[in-house]
C-alpha cells in the first residue's frame, strides 16, 4: 500500500511539474522573437498592461502560435501514448504509421484541386478522413498480432504511398504558387499562424483528445491481453476503431494548420514512462503535457537558432526524432536478443 501511495504521489508530482514546465515554456515562447520580452513582461502584456505595440505583438501575433504549439504537441503526445497502448508496442506513433503523411495528402489534395484554401474547414475534414484511413489500413494490413517488423514495414509502406501521392498532387497542380506554398507547408511550421488557424484546428484536436481520454480504462484492460480485456467487458474491435478515430481527429486537425510535425508522439510517452509507470491509462495525461513541452521547446529553438529565416519546426523534430527512433529499435533488438538467449 505504501508503495502504491508513493507511486501515486510521484505521478501527481510529475503531472504538476510538467504542467508548470508547459506554462513556463509558453511564457518564454510569447517573449521570443525580434522583440524580446521577459516572462514578467509577457504576463503584464497578456493582462492588458504595457504599450499598444507590445499588446499587438503578444496577443495577436505570438499568442496563436503558442496556443497551437501547446494544443498540437499535446494531441501528438496523447495520440502516441494511446497507439502504444492499443498496439502494446513502444514504437507505435502517428508519424511511424503514416497518419500525418496521409493527413497531409488529404489536405494537399483539396488545395491542389482548388476545392479549398489553407483556411477552409474542408482542410481538416480531408486530413481527418485520410488519417483515419491510413491507421485503419495499417491494422488491416499488419493484422491484430503483428510483430515489430511487420508494423514498421506496413507503416513505412503507407507513409511512402502518402508521400508519393502528395508529390503527385503537387506535380499536377496547375498553379506553381500553390505548389510552392504546399511544399513549405509540408515541412511543418507554426510561423505566421493566426487565431483563424486556432479556431480551425482546436475543435478537432479537442474532439480527438476527448475520444482518446474516454478510452483510458479500456486501454488499461487491454494491456492485460485481449482475452482478459474481453472478459472485463471491453470490445476490442470497437476500441480499435474508436482510438483510430480519436487519432484521426487530433492528427488531422493538427496537420491541417501546421503541416507534418513528426516524432513528438513517439518521444513523449517514452520520456514519461519511467516517471509514471507503464499503465496506459496513467500515461495519457503526462504524455500530452510532455508533447506540449517538446513542441514548445522546438518552436522556441527554431526562433533562436541563427539563420536567415525561421527553420521549420517539423525539420527540427525529425532531426531529433530519427536518432531517438533508431535508439529505440536497437534497444528493442537487444531486449529480443536477451529474451531468446
Amino acid at each position: 500500500m505504501v508503495t502504491e501511495n508513493a507511486a501515486a504521489k510521484r505521478r501527481t508530482g510529475t503531472i504538476i511539474v510538467m504542467a508548470l514546465l508547459v506554462v513556463l515554456l509558453a511564457l518564454i515562447s510569447l517573449g521570443v522573437g525580434p522583440v524580446r520580452m521577459s516572462p514578467l513582461k509577457v504576463l503584464e502584456t497578456l493582462f492588458g498592461g504595457g504599450s499598444d505595440v507590445y499588446r499587438v505583438i503578444v496577443q495577436e501575433i505570438r499568442l496563436p502560435r503558442t496556443i497551437l504549439a501547446v494544443a498540437i504537441g499535446a494531441i501528438l503526445g496523447l495520440s502516441g501514448a494511446a497507439l502504444q497502448g492499443l498496439l502494446r508496442n513502444p514504437l507505435a506513433s502517428p508519424s511511424l504509421f503514416g497518419a500525418p503523411q496521409a493527413a497531409a495528402f488529404g489536405a494537399v489534395l483539396v488545395i491542389a484541386l482548388g476545392l479549398a484554401d489553407v483556411r477552409s474547414y474542408a482542410l481538416p475534414g480531408a486530413a481527418i478522413i485520410m488519417a483515419f484511413l491510413s491507421v485503419f489500413a495499417l491494422l488491416v494490413v499488419a493484422g491484430r498480432n503483428a510483430g515489430l517488423l511487420i508494423l514498421i514495414l506496413a507503416g513505412l509502406a503507407i507513409s511512402s504511398l502518402a508521400g508519393a501521392a502528395t508529390a503527385l498532387a503537387m506535380n499536377l497542380s496547375s498553379n506553381p504558387f500553390v505548389a510552392l506554398e504546399i511544399a513549405f507547408w509540408l515541412l511543418g511550421s507554426l510561423e505566421d499562424r493566426s487565431f483563424r488557424h486556432v479556431m480551425l484546428a482546436l475543435p478537432f484536436i479537442t474532439i480527438g483528445a476527448i475520444i482518446l481520454m474516454s478510452q483510458r480504462n479500456a486501454l488499461r484492460a487491454l494491456s492485460l491481453g485481449e482475452e482478459t480485456a474481453q472478459s472485463l467487458g471491453v470490445h476490442v474491435g470497437s476500441l480499435r476503431l474508436i482510438v483510430i478515430l480519436g487519432v484521426a481527429f487530433g492528427v488531422g486537425g493538427a496537420v491541417a494548420v501546421t503541416g507534418t510535425i513528426g516524432f513528438i508522439g513517439l518521444i513523449a510517452p517514452h520520456l514519461m514512462r519511467p516517471l509514471v509507470g507503464y499503465d496506459p491509462a496513467r500515461l495519457l495525461v503526462p504524455s500530452a503535457l510532455a508533447g506540449a513541452a517538446l513542441l514548445l521547446a522546438a518552436d522556441i529553438a527554431v526562433r533562436i537558432i541563427p539563420s536567415t529565416s525561421d527553420i521549420k519546426v517539423g525539420v527540427l523534430t525529425s532531426l531529433i526524432g530519427v536518432p531517438f527512433f533508431l535508439y529505440l529499435i536497437m534497444r528493442e533488438r537487444r531486449a529480443l536478443g536477451g529474451g531468446i538467449g
